[in-house]
């Protein structure tokens, strides 16, 4: 078999959704990094699993750094094996993460192994980048061969089909809180927690509404313009005829760098305080963002043969940009990511390989 497909489906197979260690597969990772300086870093995360990001190098310092993530999201929805690695007639390979991104991972490392020995390369291999980028926060804090490597540029390879963004959207994560009391809901003894949620889910509505429209909060340059403020709320499992004791409510806010969050975490903690409920926020690296006119972005354009965009979503950039400026371009379809029946072809695993080595190049060469 290839061996890029061989890692990418190896890479599939092996569970590392982000509520377990992902050990297993960084160990094979390392197992490809032959002929690299490879740095470990273990953690625990809230939970208190294991975790371990990889950092490898090859070379003097100042090259391009080539990022991807090991973790996946829940395999919500799946009707046959999200681990199968099965690799159809057509060439694609299924499974959770071939597209969110075990596969463009495979292809960032081949990439940097069929590079010359005199391009700097280095590899920088995170987890929890679905839930709370924990993994390249380490890097970033702790990593001393990412310091002595001193990337000069950052290429994170999240699925874009290979169009260069130069920009994302950040986040703040707001869990709020609110208290009762558990009883037979027939007794009248008990507090619903819902209840106190009521006044601060009506305020919640209307910041909603106006992140959609107040000209201030408004990005023209993304798609859709307006920041994402997606809510959810847990009750933990309460049945219907007890009162709830406790109700949780999750706020996802993301921002682009034009929009001041300030007003809107603001608005967040007066409104749980009116409420008398308490709220936590955990805020992710500032949004990345480059002007199209920066070198990276000429370049990854230039080689990529499509103007730079930016996106949405958001990727390790937030946290890495802390050590070098970042673009996002990798293969596959964000589309396909976080859904059942996840894939990607293996000819855009492929294509990717040539492209990240000539951003290596044009890199080491100084854009």
């Amino acid at each position: 078999m290839d061996p890029l497909a061989e890692l990418a489906r190896d890479l599939v197979a092996i569970d590392s959704r982000s509520f377990v260690s992902n050990l297993p597969v960084a160990a094979r990772l390392a197992a490809a990094l032959d002929g690299f300086e490879v740095e470990a870093l273990d953690y625990a995360d809230p939970a208190g699993v294991a975790k371990r990001v990889l950092v490898a190098h090859r070379g003097g310092p100042g090259g391009l750094a080539l990022s991807g993530h090991m973790d996946t999201v829940p395999d919500t929805g799946w009707q046959d094996d999200p681990f199968s690695g099965r690799i159809d007639d057509a060439g694609v390979l299924h499974g959770l993460g071939s597209a969110d991104m075990k596969g463009p991972v495979a292809a960032a490392v081949m990439a940097a192994r069929a590079l010359p020995a005199s391009v700097p390369v280095t590899l920088l291999l995170t987890t929890d980048e679905e839930t709370t980028k924990q993994g390249a926060q380490e890097i970033v804090a702790r990593s001393a061969l990412a310091r002595r490597a001193a990337p000069r540029a950052i290429a994170v390879v999240e699925p874009t089909r290979l169009i260069p963004l130069r920009g994302h959207r950040s986040s703040i994560n707001f869990t709020v809180v609110a208290e009762g009391i558990q009883a037979h809901s027939s007794t009248g003894a008990g507090r619903n927690a819902n209840w106190a949620l009521v006044p601060f889910l009506a305020e919640m509505k209307a910041l909603h509404e106006r992140l959609r429209t107040d000209p201030a909060l408004l990005d023209g340059a993304y798609d859709p313009p307006f920041s994402d403020f997606n809510l959810t709320i847990d009750n933990h499992g309460t049945a219907v005829n007890v009162t709830v004791p406790r109700a949780t409510v999750r706020i996802k806010f993301r921002y682009s760098a034009t929009v001041d969050p300030a007003p809107v975490a603001a608005a967040v903690h007066a409104a749980a305080m009116h409420a008398g409920i308490t709220v936590h926020e955990r805020r992710e690296g500032k949004p990345p963002e480059l002007p199209a006119s920066h070198g990276l972005i000429r370049l990854a354009a230039d080689l990529a043969g499509v103007p730079p965009r930016t996106a949405a979503f958001g990727t390790d950039a937030s946290e890495l940009s802390a050590l070098a400026p970042c673009v996002v371009l990798g293969p596959g379809d964000i589309g396909v990511a976080h859904r059942p029946g996840e894939s990607v072809p293996l000819a855009e695993l492929a294509a990717a390989v040539p492209l990240f080595m000539r951003l290596a190049e044009g890199v080491a060469a100084g854009w």
